[in-house]
C-alpha cells in the first residue's frame, strides 16, 4: 500500500489501515525518524508502577473506555502464520 505527500507535507493514512488500527480523528501519533524511514507510532501514556505486597505491578494509566478492542486469537494466528516452519 502506498500513499503520497501533498504540497502541505501531509500524508493520508489509507482507510483500511485506520480501520485495522482503530485510528480515529484526534488520535495522537509520534513521528520517528529511523535511518532512512519515517515511522508513525500511536502515542500512548506509559504504565505506572504500583507496589502490591512485595511486588511491583505495571498498571495502565489510560482510561479503559478508550482502549480499542483486541482480538487476541487473531493476533496469535497471524504470528503463527508468519513463521516459516
Amino acid at each position: 500500500m502506498t500513499t503520497t505527500i501533498d504540497k502541505a507535507g501531509r500524508v493520508v493514512i489509507p482507510a483500511a489501515v485506520r480501520k485495522q488500527l482503530h485510528l480515529a480523528p484526534g488520535t495522537e501519533l509520534e513521528v520517528r525518524v529511523e535511518e532512512f524511514s519515517v515511522r508513525l507510532v500511536r502515542a500512548v501514556p506509559g504504565a505506572k508502577l504500583v507496589r502490591v505486597g512485595k511486588r511491583l505491578i505495571a498498571r495502565p494509566t489510560v482510561d479503559p473506555k478508550k482502549v480499542p478492542p483486541v482480538d487476541i486469537a487473531r493476533l496469535i494466528r497471524r504470528e503463527r502464520d508468519r513463521r516459516p516452519w
